[in-house]
């Protein structure tokens, strides 16, 4: 049975506090409402979820994020008398009614007018008073106002709002050209016949229906907006800023990410596994920095044991004869790929030129799912170096082999049996591996960074299928530790003057703390990680798109489909880079700080992995994001096309022995 009350004190907690909510007043009025009181029945448990709940008329009750928002943004408090245009469910109007004199609300359906004041009284709120009607001309007999809010969408603000407004009250109402495609606006009233106007970013509300707001149609009858327009509208300020890019072949497109060769770590994102310009142009911008730059780290979102077959191969090393090939779990296209395979042959011959160890370009895999081939690939180091040891390992390791193939079913197992025991045999396996790292050094010293990685690897990964199936946060911030931490002993394992280059997703590579991740679900991401580990040193580039095609699968470990792109959604940052109208380019965000400062607005991105589901794509894939703060750069493809998996097709003549795909 869901606690509710507990329920509540969490989303005011989760949701409003940690996204900047600060008004004591609210946070408390949030807590006292119980807004399961006024969802739809049936939607009890989901009252305190992080997002709008249909009601009757076709209308929402508000993400309860928005409501604290917009009543903060009002600034009432006690002793106000405050309008709300669009009564809806009454859910606002009862926050409202815990803080001020009294609350006076407009709906224009009667049926939601009436079910709404029926619960004000159930709930002894008895300083509101409902009214069914054209919310749009206000309420004059009761004007004028301290603060007005609109829970509608409309072309402006309406001049009938704006009169009955007090001198100092303050107008808070979503407008836009569209009926779906609004900005937050707070008009302050500051003398008898003048206004102010601040934006606090996109929204998306229910259209304003009524004589100064929207028709029934939906066409624009009228434009009331207060305030002086902005000269310059975001999508030119992007244009203007946007350094178009050159095809991948060219060499001046991994010239104009020079500006990052001085970092420690770059790390390139991709909004999806599947979208050949993301591979591309990561490719083509690690060739630069590895060539010019000295960078000889390339650490990507993939298992250690299956990178280690490619990085046998790049840097020239004899490939294990009993190894399967690698990447053959799902999801196979993620890195079997023809982007991928053209860029590892370019590695093996930047290498061959090279000829010196130190200067050897490698390739390494950060991810922690691969238990079964970490195991593997321990075991068959210590029966070469250390047969003994290799013996207790054995013994060690028996308690994960059962699950090694389907390593989730350890999860289930290991919360309701004694396997936690298992935890502190790997960690010490993990631990004697390290201490006789001179031993083992001295026996093959490249070897040994491979072998103790995998034995890290199995200590992570055998918590994170434990850790899974409570939820959360917890195993979430284990991978991607994980893999900070594998980053981290990479760098030291080539030297202090090392460099990185970073393949992951944009979920991975974007600072966490700037979108719904660290916010709302306390997640951290190896983004985040890098710049409070190297600060100014580490450079995030975020990369994405607007329409195309992608590869991807509809369920996890079911077949992929090329499936197609929806265009961006109209409150996103991927709108307002398609609204641009530059097809691909580099956006250095911290070049232009007046464009920085309109991208600190917070707006949905998206975010595809290896499962994309267009049919609910807004709740699947759409998060909110602060771009300049998530990102140094963003780097943009208009429109985009599926990665080519790799197929006996791509098998060219010459290819050597120690070709790690197994084609």
């Amino acid at each position: 049975m869901l606690d509710l009350p507990d329920a509540r004190d969490r989303m005011v907690e989760v949701q409003l506090s940690r996204r900047g909510i600060h008004d004591r007043e609210v946070l408390e009025a949030m807590r006292e409402v119980p807004r399961e009181a006024f969802v739809a029945p049936g939607f009890e448990e989901f009252a305190y979820e992080d997002g709008p709940l249909p009601i009757a008329e076709g209308q929402t009750i508000s993400q309860p994020y928005i409501v604290a928002l917009m009543i903060e943004m009002a600034e009432i408090g006690p002793g106000d008398h405050v309008l709300e245009v669009g009564t809806g469910s009454g859910y606002a109007a009862a926050v409202m009614s815990r803080i001020v004199e009294r609350v006076y609300t407009i709906e224009r359906h009667a049926g939601l007018a009436e079910t709404a004041r029926q619960r004000f009284e159930e709930l002894g709120y008895d300083n509101i008073e409902v009214r069914t009607g054209d919310g749009t001309k206000g309420w004059p007999d009761a004007a004028p106002f301290d603060a007005i809010l609109v829970a509608a969408g409309g072309p402006g603000a309406p001049l009938a709002l704006q009169e009955q407004l007090d001198v100092g009250g303050r107008l808070v109402i979503p407008v836009g050209d569209e009926p779906h495609d609004q900005r937050l606006l707070k008009v302050t009233r500051t003398g008898a016949a003048t206004y102010s106007e601040e934006d606090f970013g996109g929204v998306r509300f229910v259209p304003l229906i009524g004589e100064q707001g929207w028709p029934e149609s939906g066409s624009r009858t009228a434009d009331r907006r207060s305030g002086p327009a902005r000269t310059r509208s975001l999508p030119e300020m992007i244009a203007a800023a946007a350094e178009p890019l050159p095809d991948f072949d060219d060499p001046a497109f991994g010239e104009l990410f020079d500006r990052f060769g001085d970092r420690r770590v770059v790390l390139l994102g991709e909004a999806s596994h599947g979208t050949s310009e993301f591979y591309r142009a990561r490719a083509a911008t690690t060739r630069r920095l590895i060539e010019k730059h000295g960078f000889t780290i390339v650490a990507v979102e993939a298992d250690w044991p299956d990178a280690a077959a490619i990085d046998r191969h790049v840097r020239h090393r004899p490939s294990r004869a009993d190894a399967d090939p690698p990447f053959q779990r799902f999801p196979t296209w993620m890195w079997r790929n023809t982007d991928v395979a053209a860029f590892v042959d370019w590695m093996r011959q930047h290498n061959e030129r090279i000829r010196i160890s130190s200067r050897l370009a490698g390739f390494y895999g950060l991810d922690i799912y691969n238990m079964s081939g970490s195991i593997g690939a321990v075991l068959q180091y210590l029966d070469r170096v250390d047969p003994q040891a290799a013996k207790i390992a054995r013994e060690r390791y028996g308690c994960l082999t059962p699950w090694q193939h389907e390593p989730s079913t350890y999860g289930r197992v290991a919360l309701t049996s004694g396997y936690e025991k298992c935890e502190q045999a790997v960690l010490e396996q993990c631990r004697e591996l390290l201490a006789k790292q001179l031993d083992y050094a001295q026996q093959d010293g490249v070897d040994f960074l491979d072998a103790t990685q995998n034995a890290r690897l199995i200590a992570s990964a055998e918590r994170y299928y434990r850790i899974m199936y409570y939820g959360g946060a917890q195993s979430w911030n284990l991978r991607d530790t994980h893999m900070f931490e594998t980053l981290e002993h990479l760098l030291e394992a080539r030297g202090p003057n090392a460099k990185a280059v970073v393949w992951a997703h944009n979920s991975h590579i974007g600072d966490a703390r700037y979108t719904e991740m660290g916010i709302v679900r306390d997640e951290v991401n190896i983004g985040q990680l890098c710049r409070q580990r190297f600060g100014d040193e580490a450079a995030l580039i975020g990369l994405s798109t607007h329409s195309g095609t992608v590869a991807a699968a509809s369920d996890w470990d079911s077949e992929m489909e090329i499936k197609r792109v929806r265009p961006s959604h109209s409150d996103s940052f991927e709108r307002l880079c398609h609204d641009c109208g530059v097809s691909r380019f580099l956006l250095d965000i911290k070049r232009d700080d007046d464009l920085r400062e309109r991208l600190l607005e917070r707006r949905l991105e998206r975010f595809i992995g290896v499962i994309y589901r267009p049919e609910t794509e807004l709740r699947s894939h759409y998060a909110a994001a602060f771009l300049a703060q998530q990102f140094d750069a963003f780097v943009w493809f208009d429109e985009t096309v599926a990665v080519t998996p790799l197929g006996p097709e791509h098998m060219g003549a010459g290819v050597p022995d120690t070709y790690p795909f197994g084609l």
